[in-house]
Formats: C-alpha cells, structure tokens, sequence
C-alpha cells in the first residue's frame, strides 16, 4: 500500500485556514477542518496565488505546461509517486484541448472536478454520516458493489490513508490521498446513472451503459442486461399499438391520405379487431434478447481496442465503441427488423405467423428482401447514440455539479427526466432516416411497387410532401416516451430485486 504523502501538495491548494481553493465543493462534513475565513478572507488573488506555485512546482521544464514527465518528477519531488498509468489518466482527464499536457486553466478545471467526484465517494462509503470512514464502512460499501472482503483486508485500505493512527479516515485525509491521484469509473456514479439498460423506447441505438469492474466480476452484469431486457419486454408490449400506428402514419400517410391518431386506432381496430393493435410486437420483443447480448460483447471487444477495462471511456470513445457495437448488432437482427416492419403492416389473413412471413419473403423476393432499408438504418445510428448520449451525459453532469451534494443518486424523478429528454432528442435527429428505412422495408408489402432507393425515396418524399413528410408518425412515436421510460424503469427495478441486485 502507498504512503500518504500528499500533505505538502494538498497544502498548495489550501488556504491558510484549511478550506478547499478553486473546488465547487465546501469541506463541511467531512471531519477535517472545514475552514472558517469565507471568501472575504480567502481572496480570489490569495487562491490563484497558491494554485499557480502548485503548478510553478509541478512545471519542470518551465513551458506553461504540465506533460506526463512534468508530474512524474514534480510529484516525485513532493514525495508523491504516481505510476506512468496513473499519470497518463490525470492528463487525459483534464486535457481538454487534446493537445497531450495540461495548461494552467486544465490542471485548475481538473481539481475542481477530481474534488467533486472524491467529495461523492466519501459520502457514499460514510454510511454512519460521521465524516469519518472505518474499516466496518468500506467493508459494507464494498459488500454493496458486490465485493466481499474481510475487516483485516479492510484495515490494509485504511492504514494506506490513515496519517494520524487512529484507523479512521476524515475528509482532509481522503482527499490528501486522493486529490493527485486519478479516480476512474467511479462505482457511485455508474452504479445510479445507468440509462440504455434502464430505459428502452422502442429503439435499441442507444450507447450500452457502463459497469464497474465489480458488476463485470461477480457476474452482477448480466443481472442488469436481463432486468433490462424483460422490462423492454413489457414496456414495448405495453405500448406496441402506439408503435404500430406510427408504422402505419410513416408508410401509409401522405398529403392525400391525412391520417390522423384517433382515425388510425380507428381503422386498425375495424380492419382485425383489438388484437390488431399489437400486431408486429411479438417479433419486436423477440429481438431484444439476441440484440443487447451481440451488442454488449461487441461493445466490450471493442473498447479493449480503444481503452482498458479497467477506465471510463471518454464520451467521444464511448460513442465510437457504442456505434460500431450497435452497428454490428443490427446488421446481425436486421432481417428481424423487416420482419417487424411487415408484421405490424400485414392485413388480417395475410400471413399465418412470423414463420410464415419469413418464408413468402423468402419465396418471393429472396434473401435481398431481409436487408431493405439497411443503409439508412445503419446511418441512423450516429445522430440517434451521439445525440442521445450527448444530452444525457450533458444533463447527468449538470446535476452533478449542482444539486450533487452527499449522494450520486439523482432520484427516480431526474433520472426519468433525463432518459426522456436524451430519447426524444435522439429520435429526433435519426427520424427521417428512421422513416425513410421503414418506407423501404416496407416496399414490397405494396403490389409491384418499383425498387426504390435510399436518395430517390428523400427526393420523392421532400417533392411532393415537403420537409413535412420525414417526420410522419412523429406525434405517437414521441407519444410512446413518457410511458416507455416509465414502465421500463419500474419493471427494470422490480426485476432487479428479483435477480438479487440490491436497489441502493
């Protein structure tokens, strides 16, 4: 275990009375001295002062820059010794202009932030909201992210951080600890913060979640993919007859054929009955299974290519490994999504089930037919993850920083909030690829219509619909999002529970 030693670099940062320079967070509750002076004391000259002598120290070669070498003497100087590794993360964290070296703003911006995330994590494992951690602590928070280990190994932890003998751990102790020294994959934040496996709208393009290296190693993982996977089951069943009228909007409606939502419930219903409405939703919860578990192996393989599994990707890489693991996905349950497409298109009689759909398909147009629309589907993918995960992530930190004060957890309401916001932007950025794709997969369910393509259908639509046109279906698709996320996230606990993975 490492020594702590971060006292004299921690000290750089303070002020005089002890209370945290350039931090978002005070240093009350923690055990320490939370400092008494206050900002009229503490002058913001007094503060950059100190920062820039940290810095000024840390500066080896004098360039206004910190790089990896710059850190590994300057702290090896303070009597801190970082591993390369460690070091390669502090300056990914805080490079935010990708230039490979931290500047003064950056090295400022990375404190701030790195406090802020260590402030969560000590209130998590402070269960007895004493601003002190004990060995009895750790172990229950540990036992909490599914790790099991003994008191004994417990006190190994503390001693590591411990300066002052007393085999507790305050706020200024983590923090010295700490504050230098990279914390990635932050288990509180993963743990309350997951999205594409909680919340399923219909549409499985979503960048999958992260897992701590705990869920991946005691198997907690796939608890969650299965809890997710039965509560897209149930929301998708439950609000099927929306998605199936905006099938219907999207390759049936025109300027001429004005379909309105109560006229569309209207005909399905006089067309095949009440049983019509779910028609196409069987094959559309079938898929579920196969395409989160090739989605999932995929996304892992390829962030062993762009990162480790041991460090949080950064929004850019996970969007990367989460397109192509999605890209990979679909091609491989494409024929599945035609199948859908067909399904909830078919007349009463027309076919005798999924099997038999497939087969005419098959018989009739051959296996071409399986990957109509391909193109704009697998298009889509970039503007729904990106834009998707761009918001949720935007939203998730702007929580954080403000209203984040002694837990992650954000609450079911602003965690609900979040999941519909990001979905609905999402889908509204893919959707007139989303419509194109469905128009052409639905092609040959119109006798002898002529093979279009992917160009030819968004001149088509735009010259005689207008812009109008790609977003047909648009009023019940964003219908379905509210009771979407919200039947997903509270079948998604209940499975939780039932699968053994505790609801902190």
């Amino acid at each position: 275990a490492r020594r702590s030693l971060a006292s004299p670099v921690v000290s750089g940062v303070l002020c005089p009375c002890g209370s945290p320079q350039g931090s978002a967070v005070e240093s009350g509750g923690g055990g320490g001295s939370a400092g008494s002076c206050g900002r009229s004391l503490c002058e913001a000259s007094e503060q950059d002062r100190r920062l820039r002598a940290l810095f000024q120290k840390l500066d080896v070669n004098r360039d206004g820059a910190l790089c990896i070498h710059d850190l590994a003497v300057g702290l090896g100087r303070l009597g801190l010794h970082r591993t390369e590794l460690d070091l390669r993360k502090i300056v990914k964290a805080g490079d935010k202009d990708l230039d490979g070296q931290l500047d003064f703003e950056e090295f400022v911006h990375y404190l701030q932030d790195h406090e802020k995330k260590l402030r969560l994590v000590f209130k998590s494992l402070d269960k007895k909201n004493d601003g002190r951690i004990d060995a009895q602590e750790i172990v229950q928070s540990l036992r909490d992210l599914g790790v099991k280990i003994s008191e004994q190994q417990a006190e190994k932890i503390l001693k590591s951080m411990d300066k002052n003998g007393t085999m507790t751990i305050d706020w200024n102790e983590w923090r010295d600890y700490h504050l230098l020294h990279p914390v990635e994959n932050i288990p509180e934040i993963i743990l309350y913060w997951k999205h594409s496996t909680i919340f399923d709208v219909g549409e499985n393009l979503t960048v999958p979640d992260e897992f701590t290296v705990e869920e991946r190693q005691t198997g907690m993982w796939w608890r969650h993919l299965v809890a997710g996977g039965g509560a897209g089951a149930v929301s998708r069943t439950c609000t099927a007859p929306l998605d199936r009228l905006k099938v219907l909007m999207q390759v049936h409606a025109s300027r001429s054929n004005n379909m309105c939502i109560i006229g569309g419930f209207t005909q399905m219903i006089r067309e095949g009955g009440p049983r019509s409405l779910w028609r196409g939703n069987g094959i559309n919860v079938l898929k579920i299974a196969p395409e989160s578990a090739i989605k999932f192996m995929a996304y892992e393989q390829i962030k062993r290519f762009i990162g480790t599994d041991q460090e949080m990707l950064r929004i850019q890489e996970r969007l990367l490994a989460g397109s192509l693991a999605g890209a990979i996905a679909q091609s491989s349950i494409y024929p599945m999504e035609v199948l859908k497409t067909r399904m909830a298109l078919r007349k009463t009689g027309q076919y005798l089930g999924m099997l038999d759909c497939a087969k005419n398909i098959l018989a009739k147009e051959g296996m071409a037919a399986f990957y109509k629309g391909y193109i704009p589907n697998m298009l889509g993918i970039i503007p729904y993850a990106g834009i998707d995960l761009a918001v949720y992530e935007t939203l998730k930190n702007t929580w954080l920083q403000r209203y984040a004060v002694n837990s992650a957890d954000p609450g079911v309401f602003v965690l609900l909030a979040c999941g519909t916001i990001s979905s609905t932007c999402g889908q509204l950025a893919s959707y007139p690829l989303a419509l194109v794709r469905t128009r052409m997969q639905a092609q040959a369910s119109v006798e002898g219509a002529p093979e279009v393509t992917m160009r030819g259908l968004f001149k088509h639509i735009l010259k005689t619909e207008g812009a109008f046109g790609l977003y047909r279906g648009l009023a019940p698709n964003f219908m379905k999002v509210i009771p979407a996320v919200s039947i997903s996230y509270v079948v998604y606990e209940n499975l939780k529970m039932t699968l053994g993975v505790d609801s902190r």
